[in-house]
């Protein structure tokens, strides 16, 4: 119907008119950012919340206006998209829930073949999302793979404990390794050939974010924490994807532990306690201070962290059993808007 519509318009416009075409929304949560908000561990309260480009629209519970009869289900962690659909990874539920990306109505649910999912990635045709499975077994980690025609679990791959965050490059998956009940300090190559881990690349402890930018990865380890009673440095690492070897490997003081890494432009962005830190991609050395602090929102840890269209989304879980809210700054560190959103706000997804 929208292709006919699209056509009509088309054809009864002059050219004069042909941008309004080419600017109809794609839905009505188009043009905007989603905001999966992780509820409450053991509850089915997940939800989404939208926020338009221009700030002028903000809606709490999006999911549940759309599908009213539906549940999203219990600790949402991540959303991949994937040409015009969504695909919400529910953590604590065994499931992931396919909607459309730019109306949110339902599609499809995979609840078969996943155990303790995390994150999501697309390559050659196929999803891929990695599993914890029992968290104090060491040997039952595993990336799940999708067909994305039936939306069933087609294949499983196994890995090494702890399997994170993943991002894809040319057709292989990255995945970063943080440790279930342990520590990870490695990242795995996955071939979306093959189905197979073809190598395995050694950084530092806990590595907690990744980026592809310009045929480097860049990884951001966080380090063992005092807690731990086995500190380790953080570091921020750099892997030249072609040869898949470390090229720079940079160490955070002792006591810093770095996460949340967000590369924009040439810019990299990270998150330290309430700090944000930026620098330079080419840069040698870190920062010494930080762009600005988020303690004066009352934020003391960033939970979640976007750059977009020169804007700073920081997400804040409070005490992770209430609401949390959304701040967002300028790339300078001024303070332009917040929003309450639902409970324990855990990632942007630019729509």
């Amino acid at each position: 119907m929208f292709a006919a519509v699209a056509v009509f318009f088309t054809s009864c416009s002059d050219d004069d008119d042909q941008g309004i075409v080419d600017n109809l929304p794609l839905g009505a949560y188009d043009n905007g950012v989603l905001i999966l908000n992780q509820g409450n561990f053991g509850q089915d309260n997940s939800s989404i919340s939208y926020l338009s480009n221009d700030f002028a629209t903000f809606q709490n519970n999006a999911f549940l206006a759309v599908n009213p009869t539906k549940v999203l289900g219990n600790t949402g962690q991540d959303v991949g998209f994937y040409n015009d659909l969504a695909f919400v990874v529910l953590n604590a539920s065994n499931k992931i829930e396919i909607l459309n990306r730019y109306s949110l109505e339902y599609v499809a649910t995979i609840d078969s073949g996943l155990d303790n999912p995390r994150f999501i990635a697309f390559a050659n045709g196929k999803g891929y999302v990695t599993n914890w499975g029992d968290g104090g077994v060491t040997t039952d980690d595993y990336v799940a793979t999708l067909n994305l025609t039936n939306y069933t679990v087609s294949g499983t791959i196994p890995v090494i404990e702890g399997p994170e965050r993943i991002v894809e490059n040319n057709g292989k998956l990255y995945v970063a390794h943080q440790g279930g009940y342990g520590y990870g300090n490695t990242i795995s190559v996955i071939s979306s050939t093959s189905n197979t881990v073809s190598n395995t690349i050694t950084v530092g402890d806990v590595p907690n974010s990744l980026q592809v930018k310009d045929g480097s990865l860049y990884v951001i380890c966080g380090g063992k924490a005092a807690w731990t009673m086995d500190e380790t440095l953080g570091k921020l690492v750099k892997i030249n994807l072609a040869t898949e070897s470390v090229t720079s490997s940079i160490d955070f003081a002792v006591g810093n532990h770095a996460s949340n890494l967000y590369i924009s432009d040439n810019t990299i962005f990270y998150t330290q306690d309430s700090d944000v830190f930026k620098m330079s991609l080419t840069a040698s050395s870190l920062p010494i201070t930080s762009l600005f602090s988020t303690v004066g929102q009352g934020v003391y840890g960033v939970y979640s962290f976007a750059v977009e269209n020169n804007k700073i989304y920081v997400g804040d879980a409070a005490d992770y059993n209430s609401n949390g809210k959304v701040y967002i700054y300028t790339t300078t560190g001024t303070l332009e808007n917040e929003y309450t959103v639902g409970v324990t706000p855990a990632g942007f997804y630019f729509n």
